[in-house]
């Protein structure tokens, strides 16, 4: 029933666009999606996505292999830099690349910037699998005759599949969305389209019909991510070899992967730092009004803490509801609530919009309306994490406390919980990190008078003011740091080879 529910909130957005798609006429339905406009817009939309998530899978993998597994210097070092890129917002990032080199636009600069934002979405989960696995998986199927390649993709890559596709689809549904960064990069998307419909009109029927269309494509991925998810189960009851697997001597490899590390965090943390403080040091419009600077950053962490505990908490009878009890019904019920996340934030703000000033007029221009569009947007972010969490919590041993006699309450207090703690911390965390660095949703639902520090960057980025938002910028890159730290901690590893 609580599932049921939380599904049915997530979905308001869609019941939005359904609604009003259905006020239309479908003669008028069909003139507007068959512009050859759309059809651009569908071509950019599906190349990036689709090029963007084996980006980020392929990078996000490699990394975690190379840092978990072989004997690379300063391994530990690595896994931070690795995992501090989510401290920093896509649109950050395309402001450092973009007011750098003007050059980078288009496609390929929007590949560049995304891939270079979001693979961490990838490393981090599969860095985590690659240090639960038992060394002696690996070790069995080497004494069988199989090779390092062979041992890989038969034992390792399988077990590291839940990790990589939720990644990736995290991903995915975040390129769907993304406004900030490809609009400095001048690559329209169907999300960029939407915002300059809805600017040009508040209620604008091409912006609902382009919505839809989006929707249609998280479909199509949430489709793609069942069919590449297995029903295999992943928990077990015993830790394995209590050891970690020897490290693979890279051998005359070791100075080139060590190189792509250093270059990689180059590009997704040096640029858009060095940028940062760049302009803050030669932009002419740079100023430092302490006021409002710490008005806007207590309010993003206001934000960020209270949304990120309302998302986890939702996220967690939809989890339970789709591990546990799996079914056609309860795979619907979560696959259900990943689409408003694939919804550009001025369609969820609007569509809460609609339903608060039609129903419940008494929260519009609140926080708990703003609140309810983060916990739409952001709920797969913790779903994803505490469902990984929940699935290698062996069922087992919720049905030896029931049978010592314990309760449902007692049990999920004293068995469930400690083993998805983790889980939920990492979901905090993610919410948390998007709360504090969204844009579209905020501008149009924040009480007035309400600044953010992203509002506020964009504010004075839009208007080539790159001198004034670097403070707001590197104030968000800092607050972000901590969540990120938390991402990234584990198991102490070899500091040099």
């Amino acid at each position: 029933m609580i599932s049921a529910v939380v599904a049915g909130f997530a979905l308001i957005p869609l019941g939005f666009i359904v609604v009003y798609g259905a006020s239309l006429g479908g003669r008028e339905i069909w003139d507007l999606l068959v512009r050859p406009r759309v059809g651009e817009l569908l071509s950019n939309t599906v190349r990036l996505v689709v090029a963007g998530c084996l980006a980020s899978a392929v990078l996000g993998v490699g990394c975690a292999w190379v840092v978990e597994r072989t004997d690379v210097p300063f391994r530990a070092l690595w896994h931070v830099l690795a995992a501090a890129p989510l401290a920093i917002p896509a649109f950050v990032n395309s402001y450092g690349w973009s007011s750098l080199a003007p050059g980078v636009e288009g496609f390929r600069g929007a590949l560049l910037v995304v891939t270079l934002s979001y693979f961490p979405l990838v490393y981090l989960p599969t860095a985590a699998a690659l240090r639960g696995l038992d060394p002696a998986l690996e070790e069995v199927a080497r004494s069988l005759g199989n090779g390092p390649g062979q041992t890989f993709a038969r034992v390792v890559l399988p077990q590291l599949r839940p990790a990589m596709i939720g990644g990736s689809l995290l991903v995915g549904l975040h390129l769907l969305a993304e406004f900030g960064a490809l609009q400095m990069l001048r690559f329209p998307t169907f999300t960029t389209a939407i915002y300059d419909q809805y600017s040009s009109s508040f209620n604008s029927a091409g912006a609902n019909v382009i919505a839809s269309v989006l929707v249609l494509c998280c479909l199509v991925l949430l489709m793609v991510d069942l069919r590449l998810r297995s029903d295999r189960r992943f928990s077990r009851v015993g830790s394995g070899a209590v050891r970690h697997a020897d490290p693979v001597r890279l051998g005359r490899w070791r100075v080139p992967a060590l190189a792509v590390l250093v270059a990689l965090a180059g590009a997704s943390l040096g640029v858009p730092v060095y940028s940062l403080i760049h302009w803050m040091i030669v932009g002419s419009s740079t100023a430092f009004p302490a006021a409002d600077i710490a008005s806007a950053a207590s309010t993003s962490v206001g934000l960020g803490l209270v949304a990120a505990a309302i998302t986890v908490a939702l996220s967690i009878p939809v989890v339970w509801l789709a591990v546990r009890f799996r079914s056609k019904v309860s795979t619907t019920l979560e696959r259900s609530t990943y689409v408003a996340n694939a919804l550009p934030g001025i369609v969820v703000a609007l569509a809460l919009v609609t339903v608060s000033i039609n129903y419940v007029p008494a929260v519009y221009q609140t926080y708990g309306l703003l609140l309810a569009a983060y916990a739409i947007m952001f709920l797969p972010r913790a779903l994803v994490s505490v469902r990984s969490a929940v699935e290698q919590s062996p069922p087992v041993l919720e049905d030896v406390a029931h049978g010592l006699g314990m309760g449902p309450l007692t049990t999920a207090r004293r068995v469930t919980l400690p083993l998805i703690t983790p889980g939920i911390g990492a979901g905090c965390a993610l919410v948390f990190l998007a709360v504090t660095t969204e844009l579209t949703a905020t501008l149009l639902l924040s009480p007035i008078g309400t600044t953010t520090l992203a509002t506020q960057f964009w504010s004075s980025s839009s208007s080539v003011a790159y001198g004034a938002a670097a403070p707001y910028a590197l104030l968000m890159v800092l607050i972000s740091l901590p969540a990120t730290y938390l991402l990234s901690r584990r198991p102490s590893l070899g500091g040099a080879a």
